[in-house]
């Protein structure tokens, strides 16, 4: 087959905001440098602008990535891509829990890391010998992966577009919480990019701020440490105005290396706390044990070092009661978080706690992929109704994405840095609070 142009799709979720759209395509564009030079390559973002139909051809090789959430408009734009004629190859985190559903729509699937299976597809389709399936979890070691192309550089404006540029520096998580995908999506091996190349992109790409979209970055404190401390003495060096990354608790046990973090221009680790039930210590792999004390010793620690802490936090696991929601809120006023996510367990595909729903009959079989957004009930729990725990997350974020009360975080946080940081800390610190009321407006859609 002869290919015109290759486009890459992200599906449409939540749109512009202000003017620009929430992250960067990332994948998209380390899958765009892996294009040949001789192949033209274009990102299609929904969330900036509508996908062109009118361009696609039947030479047209189209990728397309998507979360569960949004995989229902994957397959309309693939259905639409492939009434013209196109080739379509979907991939991303659906794909890889539910390969089996992908395939029946999508022309070609691919399955795990497709940084490396993506060259061989393209490679395959040109010489037309494409397989259905591609798949990839070898877990391999990421020296020199998908690194992002001048072309691709110059085809994303992440400063005019895009509020957060999205960076990823390790992969995989050896944690098995019941509700996570990390395992099968990235591995339970912690991998590692090698420093130099974490610089020259950050350097390349031109940005003062960047989001990890690692699985568990924080764990590296205590498998990595050397890793983690070459990593922040090689950040301290850069003109950084803050980062963020996903953690868990045990990142308090580490002061010196969150005084590297800080000195490394680190703003905040966003923490899974999960439950402040100690009950729910089974599904949680070992990452938290409902120990309220020990959550705040781990606040405060950080918060000691000038680094703020978001706390995330599950409903609905099955140890939760009603009263779960009264008790977590009071925990957040007493511990002075930073910023709160609160979820709704959501029971994706390859997951054990979908499988335990499946046997038990509590999965709601009738919701679409579009509900699994962590803000809707889709299965039944085990100590409350689906009702209650409706109603309880409705209170709970009522209470927190209040305008007084993101004020009233907001104004806390300022408080503990100097007045020189105000503007960085006053848009770091409410645009979190922000993104989560976005989050949660999805309720009432």
């Amino acid at each position: 087959m002869n290919i015109d142009k290759v486009v890459l799709v992200y599906p449409r979720r939540d749109g512009r905001i202000f003017g620009k759209a929430q992250g960067s395509p990332y994948t998209l564009m380390r899958l765009a440098s892996l294009v040949p030079d001789e192949l033209p390559v274009e990102i299609w973002d929904e969330d900036l602008a509508p996908i062109p139909f009118h361009r696609i051809t039947g030479h047209t090789l189209m990728g397309i990535t998507s979360k569960t959430l949004s995989i229902d408009r994957a397959r309309e734009i693939a259905d639409e891509a492939r009434r013209r004629g196109a080739t379509v190859v979907v991939g991303g985190t659906h794909a890889t829990l539910a390969p089996e559903e992908v395939a029946s729509w999508a022309h070609i699937t691919a399955v795990g890391e497709a940084y490396f299976t993506w060259p061989r597809i393209i490679e395959d389709v040109l010489h037309d010998r494409a397989q259905t399936l591609y798949v990839d979890e070898s877990w391999a070691e990421l020296h020199g992966v998908a690194r992002l192309t001048d072309r691709v550089l110059k085809m994303v404006n992440e400063k005019r577009d895009y509020w957060t540029p999205y960076m990823e520096i390790t992969r995989g998580c050896p944690r098995n919480c019941n509700f996570c995908t990390a395992i099968r999506v990235s591995g339970r091996v912690m991998r590692h990019r090698p420093v130099d190349e974490v610089v020259e992109e950050i350097e390349r790409r031109g940005i003062r701020r960047f989001f990890l979209t690692d699985d568990n970055f924080g764990l590296n404190f205590r498998t990595a440490p050397d890793y983690i401390e070459q990593l922040f003495r090689a950040l301290r060096r850069l003109p950084l105005n803050g980062w963020t990354n996903q953690a868990e608790m045990m990142v308090g046990d580490f002061p010196d290396l969150i005084r590297l973090a800080r000195e490394a221009h680190m703003d905040k680790f966003f923490i899974g706390f999960e439950s402040v039930n100690a009950g729910n210590r089974r599904d949680l792999g070992g990452k938290s044990k409902g120990n309220l004390q020990d959550y705040k010793r781990v606040i405060r620690t950080i918060q000691k070092y000038g680094i703020g802490v978001v706390g995330l936090f599950v409903f609905g696991l099955d140890a939760d009661t009603p009263d779960v929601f009264q008790n977590t809120w009071n925990f957040c006023k007493e511990s002075g978080l930073d910023n709160v996510s609160f979820t709704i367990m959501t029971p994706y595909p390859g997951t054990t706690a979908r499988q335990e729903y499946i046997r038990d009959g509590r999965l709601m079989l009738d919701m679409p992929w579009s509900k699994y957004d962590t803000s809707h009930v889709v299965f039944e729990p085990v100590s409350m109704t689906a009702d209650q725990l409706r109603e309880g997350y409705d209170w709970i974020c009522r209470k927190a994405y209040s305008l007084p009360s993101i004020a009233t975080r907001g104004l806390y946080t300022l408080r503990r840095h100097p007045l020189r940081l105000a503007p960085s800390k006053l848009f770091s610190t409410f645009s979190t609070d922000f993104g989560y009321r976005k989050t949660y407006s999805y309720r009432s859609v």
